[in-house]
Formats: C-alpha cells, structure tokens, sequence
C-alpha cells in the first residue's frame, strides 16, 4: 500500500511527469518578465501553446517587476504548467505549479551555493510549492552574460566536458534531481553535444540544457546528444513566430 500511495505522489506532480516523459522530445518557453510587455506576453503564450510546447519556465537573472501578474496570465490561458525559474528569492508566485530550486553547483558562490535556499526555505515551505532541487551549471557560451555576472561565477569551459561531468555527478550524489547545462542567454553557442553526451552518459537525473538554441538543427543537437528538456528563451523574445518552425 505504501509503495502504491508513493507512486500516485510522483505520478501526480510536475517532476513525476518530467521523468515520466523523458522518452520524449520536451520543449521549455522561458519567459523572463522584464523582457516583454502585455502584448509581446500574450503573443508569446499564444505561439508557445500553438506549438505545443511542454512548460513554461517563468524568471530571470534580474528581474524588476513583480512575476506575479505574468504567472497569473500564463495559468489563466493555458494548462501548461508553469515552474518558477528565479534568479532571486523575490521571484516566487503562489500560483506557479512548482519552483526550481537551483544550485549553482558550477561556480563557487556561497550564496548561489546554500545562503539563498536558506532564506527562501520556509517562505517556500509556508506557500506549498512543489520544489525540485536543481543542479545550475554555467557553461561558456562565447560571451559574459547576465547571470554569470549576477552570479560572481566563472562557466565552465566549453571544451572542458571532464569538468562538467565531475560536477554532475557530485550533484547528483548530493541528491539534486534536474542537471541543468546552461549556456546563459544570448549565448554565441550552445553547450556542445559532447559535453551533453558526456553529462548523459554519466548521470541518471533528467538533464536540461539552455543559451544559444538558435535553430531546429541546434535543438535536434541536444536532443540526440541526450537532453531531456530544452529551454529556448532569446530566440522567442526577437521572433515568437519561430516556434512553429523550430520545434518537431
């Protein structure tokens, strides 16, 4: 009976149905509030759930306005799940279906590290979110970005697959449940397949990778190489439209 009840639990919640769908192709529209304006959200949401896209991740680096009122549009639109992508702990909402709680396991920030999950920890557990702990990974992408500078961290090289798959593995042993590759937006590339391959070979936690997925080949990239989830954020912010050529 215990067996069964846990079962229904993972069934039931957003990272049940992340695992459980890891034998498809999973599809992430990041919208990161200060980017976009009334029209240029409704637009965005429309083309994402035209598209058919899987969730959205909702957050940023800095964010300067409440997310409140982007989560309420998105849940008062659509059925796609909604998960909290914070670059802070000012960035929650009640109403998102579940909230990453990254580490920045890549970089050696205390903060980034433990400090912040300490402070958010029982306003998190007051709001009865569904958490997944989430190893963040930053990995060069050719170009200094926003959260790599927010952070005080340095991204792991591009060319160095050795490092980023020490780092997952320790993530993973650590008991995180989501390896997060993150190339930072507007990356100049996306994280390389071999280091994705590498990641995947290594771990057995769902991987996702974001920054620079610029094209429906770059998708097909990190798919093959083994990503579970991609998350396309830049791209649909210059051209919402896209997404019904970029994605299978």
């Amino acid at each position: 009976m215990i067996k069964c009840v846990a079962f229904f639990i993972i069934e039931m919640n957003i990272y049940g149905k992340i695992v459980q769908s890891r034998d498809k192709k999973q599809v992430v529209v990041l919208i990161d509030p200060d980017k976009h304006t009334l029209e240029s959200l409704i637009k965005t949401v429309g083309f994402a759930v035209d598209a058919g896209v899987n969730y959205f991740f909702v957050g940023g680096s800095l964010v300067s306005c409440s997310i409140s009122p982007v989560v309420d549009m998105i849940k008062n639109t659509t059925d796609i799940p909604v998960i909290l992508f914070p670059g802070s702990i000012s960035q929650l909402s009640e109403r998102a279906d579940a909230v990453l709680l990254l580490s920045l396991i890549s970089g050696r920030n205390p903060d980034m590290l433990i400090g912040n999950h300490v402070q958010v920890a029982p306003l998190l557990r007051q709001m009865d979110i569904e958490t997944i702990p989430t190893g963040y990974m930053l990995i060069d992408g050719g170009k200094r970005t926003s959260v790599e500078y927010m952070s005080g961290t340095v991204p792991i090289p591009h060319d160095k697959p050795d490092i980023a798959v020490a780092t997952a593995i320790a993530g993973e042993m650590l008991g995180l449940r989501l390896i997060y590759l993150e190339a930072g937006s507007g990356a100049k590339k996306p994280v390389c397949a071999e280091m994705i391959r590498r990641v995947r070979k290594n771990t057995a936690i769902p991987i996702i990778v974001g920054g620079g997925l610029r094209t429906k080949k770059d998708i097909g990239t990190a798919f093959d190489a083994g990503a579970d989830i991609v998350v396309l954020g830049t791209i649909i912010e210059q051209n919402p439209e896209i997404l019904k050529d970029v994605l299978f």
